[in-house]
C-alpha cells in the first residue's frame, strides 16, 4: 500500500519524467526517476485534469438529471418519504422511551448504590469509590443516549414538515 501511495506520489509529483520499477534480491519494490541497473521502465499514462477546458463534461452530468440526485439513486415520491419518515420517527420514539426507562433505572441503581457500601468496601474504601464510580458512568451514558435520541427525534420531525 506504501508503495502505490509512494508511485501516485512520485508520479504526480515527477509529471513528465521518466519512472523505473526495480526489485531486489529480497523482494523490496523501489520506484524512482533514476535509472538503476535491473530497473524496468514504467508507462504510465498522463493525469487527466477536471478541467479539460471545455473539451469534454466531466462524468455524472447528464442533461436532465437534477442536481441534487446522483446517477444510480432512485427518485423515492413524496408520499413514500413521508410514510418512511413517519416509522423512522415511531423508532426513535420507542428507542428514547426505552432510554429514558434505563435512565431511571441507572439514577436508582446509583442513588442505592452511593448510600451503602457492600462487604468489604467499609475496609476497603477504593472499592466503594471504584463501584459507584461504574454507576455514575452508566447513568452519563444513559443520559448521551437520551441526549442524542432527542436530538435525532429534532431532526427527524423538522424533515418532514
Amino acid at each position: 500500500m506504501k508503495t502505490l501511495a509512494f508511485c501516485l506520489l512520485l508520479s504526480c509529483s515527477l509529471a513528465q519524467a521518466e519512472v523505473y520499477k526495480y526489485i531486489d534480491a529480497n523482494g523490496n519494490v523501489t520506484f524512482t526517476n533514476v535509472p538503476i541497473k535491473g530497473a524496468k521502465p514504467m508507462y504510465l499514462a498522463p493525469l487527466s485534469t477536471y478541467g479539460n477546458s471545455g473539451k469534454s463534461k466531466p462524468a455524472g452530468n447528464a442533461g436532465s438529471k437534477s442536481a441534487s440526485t446522483p446517477d444510480g439513486y432512485p427518485n423515492v415520491d413524496n408520499g413514500t418519504q413521508s410514510k418512511r419518515d413517519e416509522s423512522r420517527r415511531k423508532i426513535l420514539e420507542n428507542e428514547l422511551a426505552n432510554e429514558q426507562k434505563a435512565l431511571a433505572d441507572a439514577q436508582k441503581a446509583y442513588t442505592d448504590g452511593a448510600a451503602t457500601r457492600n462487604g468489604d468496601e467499609a475496609r476497603n474504601y477504593q472499592k466503594y469509590l471504584d463501584r459507584v464510580q461504574k454507576l455514575k458512568d452508566a447513568v452519563t451514558e444513559r443520559q448521551k443516549n437520551v441526549d442524542a435520541l432527542r436530538r435525532e427525534l429534532g431532526q427527524a420531525t423538522s424533515s418532514a414538515q
